[in-house]
Formats: C-alpha cells, sequence, structure tokens
C-alpha cells in the first residue's frame, strides 16, 4: 500500500490519458476534482487487490458518456458519491474499496476524489488496461461476471438504479439514460468482491499511469520528447509524425465520433494518414494500409511538447505524434477481439497485433523508399 499525494495525481492525470487513448473523458476535470478531494480530506491510499479481505466490496466510479460535453458541463462531484451510497444501500454491504474501470482522463482520477471524502482506498487495477468506449468493453464481460445492479446519477440530482441482464443490455441502458441526462453522467456498474477483481481486473494500471506521467513530465522539464523512453517503456510504435489538416467529430447516441487526417512532416513519409475515434482512438490507416487498431492502444502526443491529447481537442495545424502500444493479452484472444476490435466498429478489417503491422508496413516502405523511417 502506498498513499497518493497530489504530486502522484498529477502524474496520474498525464499518464492516464496516454494509456486512456484519446478518451475517458477530460482528464483536467478529473484532476480538479483530486487535487480538491485530497487537499480537503488528506492522501488516499492505494492498494493492489490482493491487499483486502476476499469478500470485501470493491466498487468502480466512473463518468458515461462524450468527452465533449465535459469540457462545458462540469460534475458536481456529488453524483459520484452517490452512486457508491446507493450500490451500498442495494447491496446492504460497506464499501472497503472503490476502483476505476478503465485507465484513462476522468475515470482514472474521480475514483480519487470520492475515496478521499468516503476515507476509502483504491484498488490499483483496471478493467480494460485503457479506455473503450461502451460499458461491456471490460475484462469483467470477458470472464462471465455480472453488471448488475448499475447505479447513476447526473448533476441535477436524477438518480436510476436498474438491473440489466447482461453488459450489452447495460450499456444500451445507460447510453439512453446518458443522453437524457445530459450525455454525461456518473456510472457504477460491477461492484465486486476483491477476489473476483484480483482474477478479473488487470492488474497495477494505476502504478502505470503515475510511471508513465512521471516519464512524460520529466522529459518535458528537460525539453526533451519523451517519445522514445515511452516507446522503450511500453513496447510501442511510432506509427507517424505529421500536422493535422483536417478534424471532423460530431455527437452521435452519446459518443464523440469523428476522423482527423494527417500530412506528414518529413519529406517521403506516409502521404494519406487517418485516425479514427469513438471517444477513443480506434483506427490508424495510411491509404488502404493500417498501421493499428483497436484493441491496441493508439496514442497522439502533442509533438512540441509531448503532452498526451484526447479525441475532443485534436485541431487543425496541430504537429503531433502517433504511437501505439500493444493491448492487454486478454484483447487480443478471440472473445476480446469480438467485443473490443475493429470490426465491432463497422471497419471492415481484421485484426492484427501492431507489431505485425508495423513490420509488414516498414518492410513495404523501405522496399519503395529505400529506407524505413517511418515507426
Amino acid at each position: 500500500m502506498k498513499n497518493i499525494d497530489q504530486q502522484a495525481i498529477e502524474n496520474i492525470a498525464v499518464g492516464a490519458t496516454l494509456l486512456g487513448t484519446g478518451g475517458g473523458g477530460d482528464p483536467y476535470i478529473g484532476k480538479l476534482m483530486a487535487l480538491q478531494a485530497i487537499d480537503k480530506y488528506g492522501p488516499v491510499p492505494l492498494v493492489a487487490p490482493e491487499e483486502l479481505s476476499p469478500d470485501d466490496l470493491v466498487v468502480p466510479i466512473s463518468m458515461i458518456g462524450a468527452p465533449t460535453v465535459l469540457l462545458e458541463k462540469i460534475p458536481s462531484g456529488r453524483e459520484m458519491v452517490k452512486i457508491l451510497e446507493m450500490m451500498e444501500t442495494y447491496t446492504g454491504k460497506r464499501a472497503a474499496a472503490v476502483m476505476p474501470i478503465e485507465i484513462g482522463g476522468v475515470n482514472s482520477l474521480i475514483p480519487f476524489a470520492v475515496a478521499a471524502e468516503k476515507g476509502l482506498p483504491v484498488v490499483d487495477a483496471d478493467a480494460m488496461g485503457r479506455a473503450f468506449p461502451e460499458a461491456q468493453m471490460v475484462t469483467f464481460y470477458l470472464d462471465g461476471l455480472a453488471p448488475e445492479p448499475v447505479t447513476m446519477a447526473d448533476e441535477k440530482g436524477n438518480t436510476v438504479l436498474f438491473n440489466p441482464v447482461d453488459a450489452v443490455w447495460s450499456e444500451r441502458l445507460a447510453r439512453s439514460l446518458t443522453i437524457q441526462m445530459g450525455a454525461s453522467a456518473a456510472m457504477s456498474d460491477y461492484a465486486l468482491t476483491a477476489e473476483q477483481v484480483k482474477r478479473s481486473a488487470i492488474p497495477y494500471t494505476l502504478s502505470l499511469a503515475e510511471d508513465v506521467g512521471r516519464t512524460i513530465l520529466a522529459a518535458q522539464s528537460k525539453s526533451r520528447s519523451p517519445v522514445p523512453a515511452l516507446l522503450k517503456k511500453l513496447n510501442g510504435h511510432l506509427l507517424f509524425s505529421g500536422k493535422i489538416v483536417d478534424v471532423t467529430r460530431r455527437l452521435d447516441g452519446g459518443f464523440t465520433k469523428g476522423e482527423a487526417r494527417f500530412a506528414a512532416l518529413a519529406p517521403g513519409e506516409a502521404k494519406d494518414v487517418r485516425l479514427y475515434f469513438q471517444n477513443e482512438y480506434l483506427l490508424v490507416q495510411d491509404g488502404s494500409h493500417v498501421l493499428a487498431s483497436t484493441p491496441d492502444l493508439i496514442v497522439v502526443l502533442d509533438n512540441d511538447t509531448g503532452t498526451p491529447m484526447t479525441s475532443d481537442r485534436l485541431k487543425y495545424g496541430m504537429r503531433v505524434d502517433i504511437l501505439a502500444f500493444p493491448a492487454h493479452p486478454k484483447w487480443r484472444t478471440a472473445k476480446g477481439i469480438e467485443v473490443a476490435g475493429p470490426k465491432y466498429f463497422g471497419y471492415d478489417i481484421d485484426y492484427r497485433p501492431v507489431e505485425e503491422r508495423m513490420a509488414e508496413y516498414k518492410n513495404m516502405h523501405h522496399d519503395k523508399q529505400g529506407d524505413g523511417n517511418i515507426g
């Protein structure tokens, strides 16, 4: 067990934005909520699942909705505490800890705000190892665990508790409610025992986020690019460096959907790179060649500062580096690819690991250009 203080929150905010692959909600808002709560109530213990008693109740705390909405519709903070209290009332058990359902932006940080206020630890794990846009895209669903009950609340004071038959129905019902709640709401599902979390969650992802954030901030303090260190730390690949020449995004069904187009920064590099997103980055293509796809992690960094960029903050003219990292092995199973692979999102391509795609692409590019200057 270790205590998470304000500096650790600063690190996690940066690292979780990278691991969140463009989604997970605006990190700045989540950071402010966590910092304020820690300032008021003190540091928050971070515990591994095995440090809890096997039957202890662990409650995930998250936001659901379109990331762009959070830029204008700020949470009150009460809705996050309310979903926890509703879960405790329904189950008849006091929560022993809270946890993030995903690693990314606001959803990595608001559990700390709730934990500080309620005097609880946060579990050093999540159910994605990244961020995904839909509620069934969690390792708990891959392992056959039930999401019920689901508690939801908004900043106006509306609360809902429902028992979906499975996680797909949880997503459908919660998304409809979220739209009515203004396209952003607090949500808790998969309240599980510590033993279930230990068996099914992806461990130590908050510690990883803190480490990644520390790496990025250290590079920034020395005016260096964090890219080489990140590629080594996360076994990643540099897909492309370029300038955004067009961004289209829209609110659709409670998601922020869209694409960005890029022009190369260096002569001889890829010519027609496109990045597609649904809250999170899902697919990168150079013409007809796929460079990386979900469930692998696709990341956009500001080329000048190394700051990870969420999909709602991409703008015309921005110079960026696009990186990709291998997904956790659970997402590379047949079930994981069925749940969160490219075909689920409507892209008519088969999933292949990013390391395979980039080896093939570099060979092809080397044959055409006489060098291997991508990746």
